[in-house]
């Protein structure tokens, strides 16, 4: 059955719920800081696994963390404000109202009090008011999270699916989506600029006949009808126009101070890479776990005790460009890389495409053992990598004998082939070097 929010019985309702409403604001602010508390390390570990696989949703998963960690500093400002709410409210049952006359300060110091501090009752209701803008103001970020993300990522995504369907030649599809990205991201700024001045864009007769249309569609793409009655309410507040003119300062506050970091040498990094000075976890296959990943190319232990060395090169959209470039018989009419819907695709296996896929194998290995060098020190080893996998990594393997290895400390240099972006001269770079100590065992 519908409300009818006009009747009297539903303003009753409301008047008398709202006076309660603080239970249900430290029952769901407790749920929620339980909940957000063990969501991090996950969320952490997804955004490795992201960044390891090239996925765009690394952004995604960045969004939320961010989100999360606002949330959760809200929520805990919340409960400390809500107890000192009702902790206040105790010591009004049991001490009453201030008496300032019993403090017996000079008038001065009297008169200042009264203006200031006022009386009890006042600072309870405003302990109330902030709270409750506190609780409300932690929900309305997430919408305005899912707003800035949308905004930002929506035009591109849908570019990129346009992209391959080849509806349009190249050069004027370049032309037309570049003058709709700049539209947009324009449109986008005048709704930004609006939002930080509170509506500033609306007050303005002439201007807000411009700004209606752009208005209306960001709007929409937005979702904002899901909280643009918040917004409103928290605007025609004094009180609320405060706290959210105060909020984007305080985050960028929080965010610049969570930035910063001890560093306890100035030469030995924390953070440096991998070289014949420098152990970097990532390179090596004994450290990696379901939690971790190879950041570009790993041997099995920084101690060697087999005979011989195994080598794990990760995949990368950037070593297909090259092998397309080096090997122009390889490069697709249609590239087919990015995310595809698999909604209405049939999920049987054509047993041609993979016969066909497996036929190309070959001379794309063979390419791309012509792209990349293996050295041991200054000795080049032949390679011969063939297509692997390591946890949900996709990438290249080999295997390197030692046998004529002397034991001790050594260095595997990997080198590439790659082309220069101006005129596509081929170019020799260094990879990554990689220590380890062989002993026999």
């Amino acid at each position: 059955m519908k409300s009818n929010y006009n009747s009297i019985k539903f303003k009753q309702w409301l008047d008398k719920l709202q006076q309660e409403s603080w239970q249900l604001e430290l029952l769901i602010s407790g749920f929620a800081i339980f909940g957000l508390a063990n969501v991090f390390e996950p969320l952490r570990n997804k955004i490795t696994e992201a960044n390891a696989m090239e996925s765009p949703y690394e952004i995604l998963y960045g969004l939320v963390y961010s989100y999360s960690a606002i949330l959760a500093i809200n929520l805990v400002v919340h409960v400390i404000f809500r107890g000192l709410w009702i902790g206040s409210v105790g010591l009004r049952y049991v001490s009453g109202d201030i008496d300032y006359e019993k403090l017996n300060y000079t008038d001065k110091f009297t008169k200042y009090l009264k203006k200031k501090v006022g009386p009890f009752d006042k600072y309870i209701s405003n302990l109330e008011d902030l709270c409750s803008i506190v609780f409300a103001m932690s929900f309305i970020v997430l919408f305005y999270f899912l707003a800035f993300f949308i905004c930002s990522t929506l035009p591109i995504l849908i570019l990129k699916q346009l992209q391959g369907t080849e509806i349009l030649p190249k050069l004027l599809f370049k032309i037309i989506s570049g003058f709709v990205l700049l539209v947009f991201y324009v449109s986008a700024l005048l709704f930004f600029i609006d939002f930080l001045t509170q509506g500033y864009l609306k007050k303005k007769k002439w201007i807000s006949k411009i700004y209606f249309p752009i208005y209306v569609f960001f709007s929409t793409i937005t979702l904002s009808f899901l909280y643009r009655a918040l917004i409103y309410n928290f605007l025609d507040n004094k009180f609320g126009k405060r706290v959210l003119l105060l909020l984007m300062p305080i985050y960028i506050v929080v965010g610049v101070l969570s930035s910063f970091k001890n560093t306890s040498s100035n030469y030995l990094l924390d953070d440096s890479f991998s070289s014949a000075n420098y152990i970097e976890k990532s390179n090596y296959l004994n450290t990696i776990d379901e939690k971790s990943f190879v950041k570009d190319i790993a041997i099995q232990h920084k101690v060697i005790t087999d005979s011989y060395l195994k080598v794990f090169i990760v995949y990368k959209s950037e070593i297909e460009d090259i092998i397309t470039q080096k090997n122009a018989s390889l490069k697709p009419k249609k590239d087919s890389r990015g995310y595809k819907q698999t909604v209405f695709t049939a999920s049987r296996r054509d047993l041609k495409k993979l016969d066909r896929a497996d036929s190309l194998y070959r001379p794309y290995l063979k390419t791309f053992n012509k792209i990349y060098s293996l050295k041991i020190d200054s000795i080049e080893i032949p390679s011969d990598f063939i297509i692997s996998k390591v946890n949900k990594q996709l990438g290249f393997e080999t295997i390197l004998p030692l046998k004529s290895i002397p034991e001790g400390k050594h260095l595997l240099k990997v080198s590439r082939i790659n082309y220069t972006e101006k005129d596509k001269k081929e170019i020799t770079e260094k990879v990554i070097d990689i220590p380890f100590w062989y002993y026999k065992d």
